[in-house]
């Protein structure tokens, strides 16, 4: 069967946070570059994040084309943001008519746009499927396990995620395909570290010689004590390392409302191409973010998750990252030990997987 035999298939990608727009990059280059002929692509941004330098300017950083779409819902709780989504998504559904909908992650985007899909009977692909940190109490875990359960390609980053999949009998659901693709995320990093840039800010920073800083999961910032504990432990350890902070703005407003002292430097949210330089330049990475957490791995450096747990556990395993929770002493601990770090090996593909993904795609749509 020729290409020109091929029906021109059309996908519907859902994003709303800034990782997903990151992550969309990948596959949208794809699609326009190699793929044209055998599939179309409409882009939809449900405004989850709405900062501009959180999302809006990524799109014209990464080149991808603004979205058809763009929703503008944030702002809200859980319920009325992921109701509101399902409700606008099924208008985009309607008048678009898709062939699949492709979701990332674990967000409301992504709840959403599963919902909707499961209720028009339009096919299902979820990148990143098969994460679990086996925590219920965080949403993204109750995102991700029903999002998977109503998908037909499962596109897993690692063997740890498959194994996931097949200790929950996804291998026995009928139409559901299960697929070791690699981290798109790690495609994505190997095609922008060339073009990754040093923030302005930080003109006079020396390389290899600092710690960078992100936190803006809810859990923290929204305790007083967890977030004074895990700043007590930067302000410590600024005192003989540099510590670099680009916040989230929810984080620190809520340093702010708390009043906690802060005696290293915090700097405005960063774009993409210079968060890549930051994290490749640095001595450590402390984070709660999953996604930074993995682009360290990319970039051989060791991270402390100030998380209990983490759905990227092989990491943990490798020991290129160490959870520390948001004990003070634990995170200072953990930070001294950092020196004698070696990097383990790579454990997400070959950076080839947004034509994997494509082609599984094409070739689902065949049977």
């Amino acid at each position: 069967m020729t290409n020109s035999d091929i029906k021109k298939l059309k996908v519907l990608t859902i994003v709303g946070a800034r990782p997903q727009i990151i992550k969309s990059a990948s596959l949208s280059r794809a699609i326009k570059t190699k793929f044209s002929s055998n599939i179309s692509e409409v882009l939809v941004h449900t405004g989850q994040h709405y900062d501009d330098n959180l999302s809006a300017s990524l799109f014209r950083e990464l080149g991808i084309s603004q979205p058809k779409y763009n929703l503008g819902i944030n702002k809200l709780s859980h319920g009325a943001m992921t109701g509101r989504m399902i409700e606008q998504l099924e208008q985009v559904c309607m008048s678009e008519n898709p062939d699949w909908i492709i979701v990332y992650g674990d967000t409301n985007s992504t709840l959403a746009g599963a919902i909707v899909a499961s209720k028009l009977n339009i096919k299902i692909a979820h990148i990143e499927a098969g994460l679990r940190s086996l925590n219920t109490s965080m949403p993204e875990e109750v995102n991700r396990i029903l999002t998977d359960r109503v998908s037909s390609l499962l596109f897993c980053p690692d063997e740890v995620a498959v194994k996931n999949l097949f200790s929950e009998g996804y291998n026995n659901f009928s139409n559901v395909s299960i697929k070791n693709v690699g981290d798109i995320m790690y495609e994505n990093a190997l095609y922008f570290s060339e073009q990754s840039k040093k923030p302005s800010v930080l003109f006079n920073l020396e390389k290899n010689n600092f710690l960078l800083a992100t936190i803006h999961r809810a859990e923290i910032v929204k305790s007083r004590d967890k977030l004074t504990s895990v700043i007590s432990a930067l302000n410590i350890i600024s005192e003989s390392t540099k510590v670099i902070a680009p916040f989230h703005p929810r984080t620190i407003k809520s340093i702010k409302k708390y009043k906690i002292e802060t005696n290293f430097n915090i700097i405005p949210p960063v774009s993409y191409l210079e968060m890549l330089w930051l994290i490749d330049n640095s001595k450590v990475v402390l984070t709660d973010s999953g996604g930074v957490q993995k682009e360290a791995f990319f970039f051989k450096k060791v991270s402390l998750i100030t998380r209990e747990e983490t759905e990227w556990v092989n990491l943990v395993k490798s020991g290129n990252c160490t959870l520390v929770g948001y004990d003070t002493n634990k995170i200072i601990s953990e930070f001294n030990k950092t020196e004698n770090f070696k990097p383990g090996p790579n454990l997400f593909g070959d950076g080839n997987t947004s034509e994997q993904i494509i082609h599984s795609i094409i070739n689902y749509s065949k049977t």
